[in-house]
Protein backbone atom coordinates (compact mmCIF):
# COMPACT_ATOMS: atom_id res chain seq x y z
CA UNK A 1 0.00 0.00 0.00
CA UNK A 2 1.26 3.47 -0.77
CA UNK A 3 2.00 5.81 1.89
CA UNK A 4 1.30 8.81 -0.60
CA UNK A 5 -0.99 11.11 1.04
CA UNK A 6 -4.37 10.52 -0.57
CA UNK A 7 -4.51 13.82 -2.45
CA UNK A 8 -1.05 13.40 -4.75
CA UNK A 9 -3.02 9.43 -5.87
CA UNK A 10 -5.68 11.43 -6.75
CA UNK A 11 -6.00 10.91 -10.99
CA UNK A 12 -4.81 13.67 -12.97
CA UNK A 13 -8.11 15.03 -14.49
CA UNK A 14 -9.30 15.11 -11.13
CA UNK A 15 -7.21 17.54 -9.90
CA UNK A 16 -7.30 19.84 -12.39
CA UNK A 17 -11.07 19.47 -13.60
CA UNK A 18 -11.29 23.50 -14.34
CA UNK A 19 -8.58 23.22 -16.99
CA UNK A 20 -10.40 20.48 -18.94
CA UNK A 21 -12.31 22.39 -21.54
CA UNK A 22 -9.41 24.65 -22.55
CA UNK A 23 -7.21 21.63 -23.03
CA UNK A 24 -9.93 20.21 -24.98
CA UNK A 25 -10.33 23.06 -27.15
CA UNK A 26 -6.28 23.17 -27.90
CA UNK A 27 -6.47 19.81 -29.05
CA UNK A 28 -8.86 19.71 -30.89
CA UNK A 29 -7.12 22.97 -32.84
CA UNK A 30 -4.43 20.63 -33.07
CA UNK A 31 -6.08 18.01 -34.75
CA UNK A 32 -8.26 20.00 -36.79
CA UNK A 33 -5.39 21.87 -38.18
CA UNK A 34 -3.59 18.16 -39.13
CA UNK A 35 -6.37 16.21 -40.24
CA UNK A 36 -9.12 18.92 -41.34
CA UNK A 37 -12.70 19.38 -39.61
CA UNK A 38 -13.94 16.57 -41.52
CA UNK A 39 -12.06 13.88 -41.13
CA UNK A 40 -10.78 14.69 -37.87
CA UNK A 41 -12.86 12.68 -34.99
CA UNK A 42 -13.57 13.37 -31.70
CA UNK A 43 -11.86 10.50 -30.77
CA UNK A 44 -8.44 11.96 -31.77
CA UNK A 45 -9.10 15.36 -30.10
CA UNK A 46 -10.28 13.09 -26.89
CA UNK A 47 -6.65 11.02 -27.29
CA UNK A 48 -5.00 14.04 -27.81
CA UNK A 49 -5.97 15.81 -24.91
CA UNK A 50 -5.39 12.89 -22.41
CA UNK A 51 -9.48 12.33 -21.52
CA UNK A 52 -12.02 9.68 -22.36
CA UNK A 53 -14.44 10.84 -24.94
CA UNK A 54 -17.39 10.58 -22.65
CA UNK A 55 -15.11 13.01 -20.66
CA UNK A 56 -15.03 15.16 -23.84
CA UNK A 57 -19.24 14.85 -24.28
CA UNK A 58 -19.74 16.20 -20.81
CA UNK A 59 -18.14 19.83 -22.38
CA UNK A 60 -18.99 19.36 -25.74
CA UNK A 61 -22.10 17.51 -27.33
CA UNK A 62 -20.52 17.38 -30.79
CA UNK A 63 -17.74 18.20 -33.40
CA UNK A 64 -19.87 21.50 -34.42
CA UNK A 65 -20.01 22.68 -30.97
CA UNK A 66 -15.94 22.13 -30.60
CA UNK A 67 -15.38 23.63 -33.50
CA UNK A 68 -17.44 26.89 -32.50
CA UNK A 69 -16.02 26.54 -28.52
CA UNK A 70 -12.68 26.96 -30.44
CA UNK A 71 -13.63 29.75 -32.24
CA UNK A 72 -14.50 31.62 -29.87
CA UNK A 73 -11.64 31.23 -27.38
CA UNK A 74 -8.81 31.29 -30.37
CA UNK A 75 -9.82 34.27 -32.15
CA UNK A 76 -13.08 36.05 -30.71
CA UNK A 77 -10.84 37.49 -27.96
CA UNK A 78 -8.16 39.11 -30.30
CA UNK A 79 -11.89 40.58 -31.99
CA UNK A 80 -12.69 41.93 -28.73
CA UNK A 81 -9.56 43.61 -28.24
CA UNK A 82 -9.72 45.32 -31.61
CA UNK A 83 -13.06 46.66 -30.37
CA UNK A 84 -11.53 47.88 -27.51
CA UNK A 85 -8.56 50.14 -29.21
CA UNK A 86 -11.33 52.24 -30.81
CA UNK A 87 -12.08 55.56 -29.10
CA UNK A 88 -14.84 55.99 -27.04
CA UNK A 89 -16.43 59.19 -28.42
CA UNK A 90 -16.86 61.70 -27.93
CA UNK A 91 -14.88 62.12 -24.29
CA UNK A 92 -11.72 60.64 -25.64
CA UNK A 93 -11.88 62.01 -29.58
CA UNK A 94 -8.71 64.69 -28.41
CA UNK A 95 -6.73 62.28 -26.97
CA UNK A 96 -7.17 59.06 -29.19
CA UNK A 97 -4.36 58.23 -31.88
CA UNK A 98 -4.67 59.75 -35.33
CA UNK A 99 -6.53 57.08 -37.65
CA UNK A 100 -2.89 55.76 -39.14
CA UNK A 101 -1.61 55.18 -35.94
CA UNK A 102 -4.79 53.15 -34.80
CA UNK A 103 -5.18 51.42 -38.22
CA UNK A 104 -1.69 50.64 -38.08
CA UNK A 105 -1.98 49.24 -34.59
CA UNK A 106 -5.26 47.22 -35.54
CA UNK A 107 -3.59 45.26 -38.60
CA UNK A 108 -0.42 44.34 -36.29
CA UNK A 109 -2.33 43.24 -33.57
CA UNK A 110 -4.06 40.76 -35.71
CA UNK A 111 -1.32 39.99 -37.94
CA UNK A 112 0.84 38.97 -34.85
CA UNK A 113 -2.09 37.09 -32.81
CA UNK A 114 -3.72 35.29 -35.63
CA UNK A 115 -1.10 34.62 -38.69
CA UNK A 116 2.05 34.48 -35.90
CA UNK A 117 0.20 31.84 -33.45
CA UNK A 118 -1.46 28.58 -33.82
CA UNK A 119 -4.55 30.33 -34.49
CA UNK A 120 -3.65 30.79 -37.64
CA UNK A 121 -5.19 27.61 -38.92
CA UNK A 122 -8.45 28.78 -38.32
CA UNK A 123 -8.97 30.90 -41.48
CA UNK A 124 -7.63 28.05 -43.48
CA UNK A 125 -9.92 25.49 -42.00
CA UNK A 126 -13.06 27.59 -42.55
CA UNK A 127 -12.07 28.22 -46.00
CA UNK A 128 -11.52 24.33 -46.86
CA UNK A 129 -14.50 23.15 -45.16
CA UNK A 130 -17.09 25.79 -46.33
CA UNK A 131 -18.58 24.24 -48.89
CA UNK A 132 -19.30 20.81 -47.01
CA UNK A 133 -20.36 22.44 -43.86
CA UNK A 134 -22.12 25.89 -44.69
CA UNK A 135 -22.96 26.34 -41.18
CA UNK A 136 -19.71 26.76 -39.49
CA UNK A 137 -18.84 29.15 -42.33
CA UNK A 138 -22.11 31.44 -41.45
CA UNK A 139 -21.10 31.24 -37.88
CA UNK A 140 -17.31 32.05 -38.82
CA UNK A 141 -18.55 34.93 -40.71
CA UNK A 142 -21.56 36.27 -38.40
CA UNK A 143 -19.14 36.05 -34.97
CA UNK A 144 -15.55 37.00 -36.71
CA UNK A 145 -15.74 38.68 -40.30
CA UNK A 146 -18.53 40.76 -39.76
CA UNK A 147 -16.91 42.14 -35.85
CA UNK A 148 -13.56 42.52 -37.78
CA UNK A 149 -15.36 44.54 -40.98
CA UNK A 150 -17.03 46.36 -38.34
CA UNK A 151 -13.70 47.50 -36.08
CA UNK A 152 -12.52 48.88 -39.92
CA UNK A 153 -15.82 50.27 -41.04
CA UNK A 154 -15.59 52.46 -37.58
CA UNK A 155 -11.80 53.26 -38.09
CA UNK A 156 -12.59 54.35 -41.47
CA UNK A 157 -15.51 56.63 -40.92
CA UNK A 158 -13.65 58.36 -38.12
CA UNK A 159 -10.62 58.82 -40.40
CA UNK A 160 -12.95 60.14 -43.44
CA UNK A 161 -14.82 61.94 -41.10
CA UNK A 162 -11.32 64.00 -39.50
CA UNK A 163 -10.15 64.62 -43.13
CA UNK A 164 -7.12 62.27 -41.55
CA UNK A 165 -8.04 59.89 -45.09
CA UNK A 166 -9.93 60.67 -48.36
CA UNK A 167 -13.58 59.50 -49.08
CA UNK A 168 -12.70 55.79 -50.23
CA UNK A 169 -15.56 52.67 -50.49
CA UNK A 170 -15.12 51.15 -47.08
CA UNK A 171 -16.54 47.85 -47.65
CA UNK A 172 -14.16 47.19 -50.35
CA UNK A 173 -11.19 48.93 -48.35
CA UNK A 174 -12.24 46.50 -45.55
CA UNK A 175 -11.58 43.47 -47.67
CA UNK A 176 -8.33 44.94 -49.08
CA UNK A 177 -7.17 45.13 -45.85
CA UNK A 178 -7.92 41.69 -44.25
CA UNK A 179 -6.39 40.16 -47.50
CA UNK A 180 -2.68 40.21 -46.83
CA UNK A 181 -3.65 39.48 -42.53
CA UNK A 182 -5.64 36.24 -44.57
CA UNK A 183 -2.76 35.60 -46.82
CA UNK A 184 -0.36 35.61 -43.68
CA UNK A 185 -2.65 33.13 -41.77
CA UNK A 186 -2.80 30.53 -44.66
CA UNK A 187 1.11 31.19 -45.11
CA UNK A 188 2.11 30.37 -41.91
CA UNK A 189 -0.50 27.24 -41.34
CA UNK A 190 -0.54 25.97 -44.99
CA UNK A 191 2.84 26.71 -46.98
CA UNK A 192 5.74 27.72 -44.62
CA UNK A 193 5.64 24.04 -43.05
CA UNK A 194 5.50 22.67 -46.46
CA UNK A 195 8.54 24.82 -47.59
CA UNK A 196 7.64 28.36 -48.06
CA UNK A 197 9.55 31.00 -47.12
CA UNK A 198 8.77 32.18 -43.93
CA UNK A 199 7.24 35.54 -43.50
CA UNK A 200 8.43 38.44 -41.60
CA UNK A 201 5.10 39.57 -40.12
CA UNK A 202 6.79 42.90 -38.73
CA UNK A 203 7.78 43.96 -42.04
CA UNK A 204 4.37 42.75 -43.91
CA UNK A 205 2.77 44.63 -41.64
CA UNK A 206 5.13 48.05 -42.26
CA UNK A 207 4.53 47.49 -45.67
CA UNK A 208 0.89 47.15 -46.03
CA UNK A 209 0.09 49.67 -43.69
CA UNK A 210 2.57 51.88 -45.51
CA UNK A 211 0.86 51.31 -48.43
CA UNK A 212 -2.49 51.94 -47.31
CA UNK A 213 -1.89 55.09 -46.19
CA UNK A 214 -0.33 56.18 -49.39
CA UNK A 215 -3.92 55.36 -51.14
CA UNK A 216 -6.05 56.77 -48.51
CA UNK A 217 -4.10 59.80 -48.09
CA UNK A 218 -6.39 63.06 -48.85
CA UNK A 219 -6.17 64.46 -52.16
CA UNK A 220 -2.62 66.42 -53.00
CA UNK A 221 -1.34 64.83 -49.37
CA UNK A 222 1.66 62.80 -50.07
CA UNK A 223 0.58 60.29 -46.98
CA UNK A 224 -2.20 59.99 -44.65
CA UNK A 225 0.99 59.25 -41.89
CA UNK A 226 3.20 56.97 -40.48
CA UNK A 227 1.59 53.30 -38.41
Amino acid sequence: MSDAPAHSRAPRWRRRKEARPAEIISAALDTFAERGFAAATLDEVAARAGVSKGTLYLYFPNKDALFRAMVRETVLPHIATAEGMLPAPPANASAAARTPELLGAVIRMMAIRIAGTAAAAVPRLVIAEARNFPDLARFYMDEVIARGFAVLRAILERGIAAGEIRPIDIAETSRCIVAPVLLAAMWKSALEPAGGAPIDLDALCRTHVDLLLHGMAPRGEPTGGRP
